[in-house]
């Protein structure tokens, strides 16, 4: 290959990635503003100022669409996780500031945002190689978050780990869940109230403080 043929594929590649992304961005915007159901695919080409030839060339079906949506949303959820375990945290703080920034999340994308949860839960839990994908993931985190808080001291050792784990990714899926189907919902509140629970049965017991005296 000539380094010329070598220069057109990679800009020929970027100009791809480029495309792709502007259709993601659009679709995303309208998802948020609209909804998943009401948007159809000609609205996200002309968002995107694109052909529809050019749309299923990148994405087979609108719902292929969602799917990179959803992993691009679990990817800035494991970076968000990442900063909590660098930061000068105690396991509670961590569980509590993780559950404050998931609120502010789907807040922030407004109320067509509780469509496009749906959505994205039903592609998760619909789907059995998705769900083991997404569902190893966030609980390697929240184990991580966990396994920290072990070596910190401030994290029982009375429970096994992976039970603590799976109720921290347990109360994350409800809080979704709920705010996704009931109407006014109150996800800061609730995720709040979850974050207190956790915190008050990760934390160590009397004894287990007194053990270490």
């Amino acid at each position: 290959m000539s380094d010329s043929t070598a220069v057109d594929l990679t800009r020929r590649e970027r100009r791809k990635l480029e495309m792709r992304e502007r259709i993601v961005e659009a679709a995303q915007a309208l998802f948020e503003g609209q909804g998943f159901q009401e948007t159809r695919v000609a609205d996200i080409c002309e968002r995107a100022d694109i052909a529809q030839k050019t749309f299923f060339n990148h994405f087979p079906t609108k719902l292929d669409l969602l799917r990179e949506i959803a992993h691009a949303g679990i990817e800035q959820m494991m970076f968000d996780i990442e900063d909590l375990r660098k930061a000068d945290l105690s396991t509670s703080e961590r569980i509590h500031r993780f559950f404050d920034t998931v609120a502010t999340h789907v807040l922030d994308a407004g109320p067509a945002n509780r469509e496009l949860l749906i959505e994205l839960v039903l592609l998760i839990s619909g789907d059995a190689t998705e769900r083991s994908e997404q569902g190893v993931r966030l609980h390697a985190a929240f184990r991580d978050i966990v396994d920290d808080g072990l070596a910190q001291g401030d994290v029982t050792t009375r429970h096994d780990p992976q039970a603590l784990t799976e109720m921290i990714l347990g109360a994350y899926y409800v809080l979704m869940f709920n705010y996704a189907n009931l109407d006014d919902f109150p996800v800061r509140e609730r995720g709040h109230a979850a974050a207190r629970i956790l915190a008050d049965a990760l934390a160590p017991h009397p004894e287990e403080e007194d053990g270490k005296a």
